[in-house]
Order: C-alpha cells, then structure tokens, then sequence
C-alpha cells in the first residue's frame, strides 16, 4: 500500500482540515443493523466430480477448490483447510477452518427427485456470535447427486448481523460486517490496493471510489460491492454484483441503530 510522504504546506493543512470536516459529515458513519425482510440473497456454486470421492467446489470468486471427501482436513483457499464427509447419499457436511478454529460449519441436504440443495449454513466470526443462513438451491442443468451446478434464490439473512462503517487513513472508510464476514479498510483514491486487516489474496484487493457523498463503491476481480445511504440517512443499502453480472446478485438492506 502506497505510504503518503508527510508535507507540512499551508496546501496540505488545508487538505487535513477539509478531510477531517467531510469525515464529522460522512452520511456513512455509524452502526446498522440488517433489515432481513427487505434484503434478498442469490448464490451460486458449482460441485465436479472428479473420480472416486474427489470433487471441485466452485464458491465463486475463480478459484475452484479440489478436496476428497473423506472428512479430513485439507488445503482450501486463503489459508484455510475444507473439510467434506459424505454422511449417507443425501447428506454431505462441510467445515472450513482458519488458524485451526472453525470457521465455517455447513449441511446439505439432497431432496429425493436429486434437483434441490438444503444448505444449513453457519458462519462463526473470530469475535460475535455466529451467524446462521439457510440456503435452498436448485439444480441448473444437468447433473446427478451432489454434482451440479446449483443456484440459490432463498437465502434468509439473520437479523442480528450489524454494519460499522468508519473513517479509514484520510477520506477512506473502514467496512466490518463479522456476520458476513467482511472487514476492509479501504482508500476511496480509485487505486487499486490490498484491503488493511484483509487476507494477502485477490479477493482482498479493492480499487474504491466515492461515487457521490452517499455512494461508495468498491471493486475487485470477482465483484462490485456498493453501499449507498439513503438521502433521510437512515438506511445503508449493499448491493454485490459479481464480475461479469449486469445485476446484483445480494441486496442487504442496513438501517442506522
């Protein structure tokens, strides 16, 4: 990340002061708390069997990850390990750790026709209570059992994740959402640079920009997120839409606590 050379000009001190003015207005600043009755999620994932009990999980972001199924421990992505076990043909259970702590527990449930996905999902921050979604996704396409390209519609957030959004370096902000998972910190310059506090990956790399004072949007090789505050402030509303996508494919509406 590019360090900013000090300079003690009559120039820069204005510059300090004005920046530190737009921080006491940004309209983005405060805690929110998700309104789950008008935030929508979609999902997508893709499982290829490879032969025997090895398979491909494709969580998005264009990094498919290879595991056997055989409820070990084994490299994932991000410096995580993923675990999968076939518990019957029509259950299987996942876990992702990081640093040994379990991250991420999940259970799918096969339906009899083999053309619905249940997923049980939890998601266990390093500091907060865990977060639980439910997921129900259907089969796109062809494929049997497990395998498949599945696509999810249904996805309930839980009411009790929160937003802090704060001033970060000068006119960046700072996102952290332990229920989601999501902590940037990031300069709003349209550089692209790695996220303070994110993992090393490609995924952590963000290039932001203040669309206006009440839109923010970030970018990475995989998505687009952006949050944009209502103009009565007191809504936060995080659109991500995937590479690619002309639409987003999660809505998550905040209001201000």
């Amino acid at each position: 990340m590019r360090i900013l050379a000090r300079n003690s000009s009559p120039l820069a001190i204005v510059c300090l002061a004005t920046g530190a003015l737009w921080a006491v207005d940004d309209p983005f600043l405060g805690k929110w708390k998700v309104n789950s009755a008008k935030s929508v999620l979609m999902d997508e994932m893709k499982v290829t069997s490879l032969g025997g009990n090895r398979y491909s999980f494709d969580f998005g972001g264009g990094s498919p990850e290879t595991i056997v199924a055989d409820g070990t421990d084994q490299p994932g992505n991000s410096g995580t390990t993923m675990s999968t076990t076939i518990v019957n043909p029509s259950e299987w259970r996942g876990v992702r750790k990081k640093d040994g702590k379990v991250q991420i527990r999940g259970i799918w449930t096969l339906s009899k026709d083999g053309n619905t996905l249940h997923d049980d999902f939890t998601y266990f921050p390093d500091n907060g209570e865990p977060s639980h979604l439910v997921y129900v996704y259907e089969r796109r396409g062809a494929g049997s059992g497990f395998a498949g390209d599945w696509v999810s519609t249904s996805g309930k957030v839980d009411s009790g994740i929160g937003l802090e959004i704060q001033p970060y370096e000068r006119g960046g902000l700072s996102f952290s959402s332990p229920g989601l998972g999501l902590a940037l910190k990031v300069k709003l310059d349209g550089n692209d640079a790695p996220s303070a506090g994110a993992d090393a990956s490609p995924a952590s790399t963000f290039s932001g920009r203040r669309v206006n004072q009440h839109l923010v949007e970030l970018t990475n090789k995989s998505q687009t997120i952006q949050f944009e505050v209502s103009t009565d402030l007191k809504t936060v509303t995080m659109k991500v839409r995937p590479a690619g996508e002309s639409e987003p494919k999660n809505i998550l509406v905040f209001d201000r606590e």
